[in-house]
Parts: structure tokens; C-alpha cells; sequence
């Protein structure tokens, strides 16, 4: 028993000892903490509960080039409120907060009123000092959000707190919005002008001291920043608004018309290479359009017939072929070692001129000029394309242009066939802003310009730095063959594939492209095209060069004349009807236009709305003050109008305005149907006049 005994109370003994120990280990730990690793501990703490945050700038603008927004940064605020700030007392809260609670429900509309006032008496409750109130609040929404019952005391009174941020808005929505694109740099994308001016855009970050409360948000100890940002530089881009607007809403409507997969059209300036419009439409699987994909920079595909003028300056150039030189296309089809290349359409006449197998697009002619120019010696065609620099990238700032691919002999795809193929733009690939740069090196007399997207940078409304065109290559070619290639250019307009462009009030000059798409196994989808057209004008003196493909058109149309050209007109009429420095040339206006008549009316305005729109009027014959215009052979011939005393008057073809003038200074009443010029006088000329008399016109357009 005493064995026992012992035993147990030596365990007890054990037991308390170790307690013992135990005990003075945590009181000498505490110790420790207290006198010697007490403030370095303390920092460690604060430290955790405080933390620098990146403030950030407001990104610059992206502008057009007349200065309107393009994209802009928006301000927005996350709206938080000091619930159980001790300067809101319990009556005040209580009085208010059904009130409040009723404002916030209706002005966001995301939750009842008794939610709201659920949530606020809850966070009240909990001793909320950062209770989150709405997130993206906007600028309109905050102006009135700040008389809200409560909150129209302030900050500290009314427990208001406002944390500011910004988003990127595009003030015309989709227009251009590919090219303006965007730039996330979480994910690291960096996509069309955010992209690539963001060294420019972006600004510089600001910091500010946050501390961490019980909800484990951040709150701002301050409030100003410890660094206040550096705002973000705007940018002026080339982009008019006007012809982009056009070029969008022509391209939407005829991709639409011909059930079209994609399309994409780009304007740019001759000289300095200004890209004034560019435009990506890709239809969605609802069967709606919307700009997902840059096609005229990132999308390589075979250009088909447009790829037909490098490949005759390339022949000109190398001292093959004049125009006038023939070639026989037999029945329209040839073969080249065992494959079979065919004209869609054939006249009957064999043997063409070289001019004339590019006006109509000869596959056949093509490709029979440049095999016979190059079969011994094919390295030699490659090697002056490649001079045109149509295997460079054109190196333009916007991410994601796709390389050129122009094989050469040693390619290991390279074929007996390749020659023929290439000649009339298959087995190669372009993008259509690569394609339309090399016609606007023809265009520009031989000299290759870098298309432009940004003129100059600008920041507080002030130019800080500016940017010039860039050169690519002075002259690709002689001038020789440049004006070769611009006649053979403007041929396809006058007596061509494209004549439907030849009553144009100004001369246009380019090519059409109809090419079979390559399937990913191989082969060529006989159903499914690519229609492009690319030119430019006017053509006697070059200011814009433009292209226009629509890929896939599925309602039986596919012809380039039929699908592509109509968005071209658009756009060029566009542009020839806003800007002054466009002049007519009189003579082609003689030789093609139906000159419009205004018939009737008074000599002087006539006169004047003639010589406006520079129209050759011969008024020589013409000596009262109204005048009948009629058709001459090279001008517009004024006619005296007579207008006799007490007799009515003729006013068939006048203006409404004129008309009135007359009649009622003969004295009749004047009742007027419809809209546009007279047509018709319900009193007919050579009437005698009755004073007081009413006579109805009915106008028209």
C-alpha cells in the first residue's frame, strides 16, 4: 500500500513540476517580448496592418484626328460608407436610415430599400467603419448620391466615403474599336493603339498608405496620396470620324446584303501614308457584325487577282513586256504540268494585248506572260518582288501584323506550277493593308510609305512630340513603269472589270480580286471567295488610295465588281464630297459624266452653284435675270427665260423658292404639294393672270 501511495504522489510531484516549468518558460517569454523584442515587434505588426498601394494615373486620350474622343478615361467611385462613426448618433441613424436606404434603392435600382436599410443596421451594429455601399458608381449617379440624407453632412459627419477610379469609355462605341483596342496588363495583352502607345498613354502610378480594419479591406490612412500620379499623354491619331463612320456603316451594310463571313476596308493618304479609316466587321454566330479581329493587319490570305500588278511590274520593270505586246490565251485555258488554269469569262478573242489581259483579269494571259518571262530563271521573278518589299512586315505600330509569305525557289513547297500559280496570287500570302500599300507606292509615284496611325502626342493641349511619315523605299521602280502600271491601273475602270466605277465625277484607278479560298487540307473551296478591290483617286493626281475585301459572300453574288466595289464608291464619294483640295478634272467630267441640270431658275444662283462644283457653264446666250440650263456638248448652256407681264409663266423644273418669287409677284396665290422642283402647274402657261388667283404646284426630287 505505501509502495502505492508513494508512487502516485511522486507522479503528482512530477506533474506539478512540470507546470512549474512550463509556467516560468511562458513568464520568461513574456519578458522577453516585453523588454527586448518588444518594438521590433510592434513594427512587425504595424507593418502588416499598413501597406503601400499603386495609385493610378488617368490614362491619356485617344483622339481623332480634329480632337474628337475616340477613347477617353471616365471617372467612377466605389462608395463606402463610416457606419458606426461615433459623429452618427443612434437618433440621427435612426431617423434617416429608412430614408437613405429608399434613395440608394432607387437611384441603383440592384436592391429593395428594406435590404438596404437591413444591410445598414446590420453594419451598424457590427461596428462597420468601411461598409461597402456600391462599386462603379458614376460621376452623375455621385453628384446626386451626395445630398442623400446622412451623406449631405460630408465625409466625417455623414460617414461619406468616396474612393475614385477610372474606366476606359469609347465615346463612339464600336467605331474603329479594334484599332483603338485595348491593353490588360494582367493578362498581358496589348492590343491596336492602347497597345501600342501605352508608354505614352498610361502615365505614371502614385502610391498611397492604406491600413488594414476588422472587415480585412484596406481603408486610406490619408487622403491625399503619399505620391500623386503623373496623368497619361493623349494621342492624335489620323483616324477622321466622318469617312470611319462611312466606311463602317458601308461595309456592315453590303456584308449584311451578301451574308458575308468578314470584310475590312482601309483608307490612307497617298503621300504621307495617314491611315484616315479602317474598318473589321466579322459576323458573329447570331448573324451579327461586330469588330473582334483586325483583318487588314493580322489576317495573311492569298490575294488573288490583285496581286496581278506585281507581277507585270515585276515583268515591265525587268524589260519583258510593253503594253501593247500580245499574248495568245487560246480558248481561255491552259495548262502547266498537268494543272489547268482557266479564265472565268472568255471573248472569244484569243490573242490580247498585255494591257488588256490585266484590264479583264486574265488568269490565262497572267500567268502565261510571266512563265514565259521566268520559267528558266523563276528566282529571278521572286527576287524582284521581294525588291517591291512585299516579304517584308510593314512594321507598323500596331501589334500583330502578319508576316508576308512570298516562298522563293529553294522553298521546299516549291513547285513546277508555283511560277504560274504565284503570277495571279495564289501559293502567297498578304494581308490587305500590305497589298493596298504597294498600289499606293504606285500610286505615289514609286515612293513606299509606312502606313501611319498617329500623327502627334500631345499633353495639356500641348504638342510634345510629332511624327512624320516614313519612307520605305524612294522608288521600288522606274518612273517608266510606274506610269505603265498606272494606265494599265486606270484601265480596268475605263474598259475593265470594274466599270462600274467609270461615272464616277472623279477618275478612279485600281483592280479587282476574286480568289478561291484554300482549304487547311488542301485544295480550293469552289464555293467560298475572297472578294478585294484596291486602287486609288483621284487618278490624274493621286491623294487616296483605298482597299475593300469581303470574304465568303453566300448569297450568289461573288464577283469583286459586284460585292466589293460598291463599298469602295461609298467610301471615295465620302471623300471627294468633304474635302476641297479633291479638284475635278474638266476634261474627263466632258468626255463621262451626265452633267446634273438644274433647269430653271435665277442666272445669278445658277451660275454660282455651277461654278462651285467646277462645272464648265457657258451663259453667253443667256442676258436676263432668269435663266433655262440645258445640256450642251462639253458644258452647261444657259437659255433666257422669259417671264411676261399678266401671262403665267412656265416654272416646270424651277426651285420652289424661285417659283413663288414669280408667281406671286404676278399676284396669284401659291399652294404647294410635295417636296423638291416643280413638276407640274395646275394653271397652265400662257394663261392670262387673275389677281388673288390660286395655282397648286406639285413638287418632286
Amino acid at each position: 500500500m505505501k509502495s502505492v501511495k508513494t508512487d502516485i504522489l511522486w507522479r503528482v510531484y512530477l506533474v506539478y513540476f512540470g507546470m512549474l516549468i512550463f509556467g516560468l518558460a511562458i513568464i520568461i517569454k513574456v519578458l522577453q517580448i516585453q523588454f527586448v523584442e518588444g518594438d521590433e515587434l510592434l513594427a512587425e505588426a504595424q507593418k502588416q496592418s499598413m501597406k503601400y498601394f499603386r495609385v493610378e494615373a488617368i490614362r491619356g486620350n485617344i483622339c481623332a484626328e480634329d480632337g474628337s474622343l475616340l477613347a477617353t478615361s471616365v471617372p467612377i467611385f466605389d462608395i463606402r460608407m463610416d457606419v458606426a462613426s461615433p459623429l452618427i448618433t443612434n437618433t440621427d441613424f435612426n431617423n434617416n436610415v429608412g430614408a437613405l436606404a429608399k434613395k440608394l434603392s432607387n437611384l441603383f435600382g440592384d436592391k429593395t430599400r428594406y435590404q438596404y436599410k437591413k444591410n445598414l443596421i446590420q453594419a451598424r451594429r457590427r461596428g462597420n467603419r468601411y461598409f461597402l455601399i456600391k462599386r462603379n458608381v458614376t460621376y452623375e449617379q455621385l453628384k446626386e448620391l451626395r445630398i442623400f440624407p446622412i451623406f449631405e453632412r460630408g465625409k466625417y459627419r455623414g460617414g461619406l466615403i468616396i474612393t475614385p477610379k477610372v474606366k476606359r469609355a469609347k465615346p463612339f462605341n464600336h467605331l474603329a474599336a479594334r484599332t483603338i483596342g485595348y491593353e490588360n496588363e494582367k493578362e498581358n495583352l496589348h492590343v491596336g493603339l492602347e497597345g501600342a502607345y501605352a508608354r505614352y498613354l498610361k502615365g505614371k502610378e502614385g502610391t498611397q498608405l492604406r491600413k488594414r480594419i476588422n472587415s480585412g479591406d484596406w481603408k486610406p490612412v490619408y487622403d491625399e496620396n503619399e505620391v500623386e500620379p503623373l496623368d497619361g499623354k493623349d494621342i492624335i491619331t489620323t483616324i477622321d470620324v466622318d469617312i470611319q463612320d462611312v466606311a463602317e456603316s458601308s461595309l456592315l451594310e453590303h456584308l449584311i446584303a451578301n451574308k458575308a463571313a468578314w470584310g475590312c476596308a482601309v483608307l490612307m493618304e497617298v503621300q504621307t501614308g495617314e491611315i484616315k479609316a479602317i474598318a473589321n466587321l466579322k459576323r458573329n454566330t447570331n448573324g451579327t457584325y461586330s469588330e473582334s479581329y483586325n483583318y487588314a493587319v493580322g489576317y495573311a490570305v492569298e490575294p488573288g487577282s490583285t496581286f496581278k500588278l506585281p507581277s507585270l511590274v515585276a515583268a515591265i520593270e525587268d524589260g519583258y513586256y510593253d503594253l501593247d505586246d500580245t499574248i495568245d490565251i487560246g480558248k481561255g485555258w491552259v495548262v502547266f504540268h498537268g494543272l489547268t488554269i482557266k479564265d472565268t469569262h472568255f471573248d472569244g478573242k484569243s490573242k490580247k494585248a498585255v494591257r488588256e489581259t490585266f484590264e479583264l483579269s486574265s488568269n490565262v494571259g497572267i500567268s502565261k506572260l510571266i512563265y514565259k518571262a521566268y520559267s528558266k530563271q523563276p528566282q529571278k521573278y521572286i527576287d524582284r518582288i521581294y525588291s517591291f518589299h512585299l516579304n517584308e512586315p510593314l512594321g507598323i505600330e500596331i501589334p500583330g501584323e502578319a508576316t508576308p509569305y512570298i516562298k522563293e525557289t529553294k522553298s521546299k513547297s516549291w513547285s513546277a506550277v508555283s511560277l504560274p500559280f504565284m503570277s495571279y496570287g495564289y501559293e502567297l500570302q498578304l494581308t490587305p493593308l500590305q497589298i493596298m500599300t504597294f498600289y499606293n507606292t504606285i500610286a505615289n509615284n514609286g515612293t513606299m510609305v509606312k502606313p501611319m496611325f498617329v500623327k502627334e502626342v500631345k499633353q495639356g493641349g500641348k504638342t510634345i512630340e510629332k511624327f512624320s511619315p516614313t519612307i520605305i523605299d524612294n522608288s521600288i521602280c522606274s518612273a517608266a513603269t510606274i506610269e505603265m502600271a498606272k494606265e494599265m491601273l486606270e484601265g480596268v475602270v475605263q474598259n475593265g472589270t470594274a466599270q462600274s466605277l467609270k461615272k464616277s465625277p472623279f477618275k478612279i484607278a485600281g483592280k479587282t480580286g476574286t480568289a478561291q479560298i484554300a482549304q487547311p487540307g488542301g485544295g480550293y473551296n469552289k464555293t467560298n471567295y475572297n472578294a478585294s478591290f484596291v486602287g486609288y483617286f483621284p487618278a490624274d493626281d493621286p491623294k487616296f488610295s483605298c482597299i475593300v475585301v469581303i470574304s465568303k459572300p453566300s448569297t450568289g453574288r461573288y464577283y469583286a465588281s459586284s460585292v466589293a466595289v460598291p463599298v469602295f464608291r461609298d467610301i471615295a464619294n465620302k471623300v471627294y464630297a468633304t474635302n476641297l483640295d479633291i479638284q475635278v478634272d474638266q476634261e474627263y467630267l466632258a468626255d463621262n459624266i451626265n452633267y446634273p441640270v438644274y433647269s430653271t431658275g435665277y442666272k445669278d444662283e445658277i451660275e454660282e452653284i455651277y461654278n462651285a462644283l467646277n462645272i464648265p457653264i457657258d451663259s453667253a446666250s443667256s442676258n436676263s435675270e432668269w435663266a433655262v440650263s440645258i445640256k450642251a456638248d462639253s458644258a452647261i448652256r444657259l437659255k433666257t427665260k422669259i417671264i411676261k407681264e399678266n401671262v403665267i409663266p412656265n416654272v416646270k423644273g424651277m426651285g420652289v423658292k424661285d417659283a413663288i418669287y414669280v408667281l406671286e409677284n404676278l399676284g396669284l396665290k401659291v399652294k404647294i404639294e410635295g417636296r423638291g422642283f416643280v413638276r407640274s402647274q395646275s394653271v397652265l402657261p400662257g394663261t392670262r393672270v387673275t389677281k388673288g388667283r390660286e395655282i397648286i404646284l406639285k413638287l418632286s426630287v
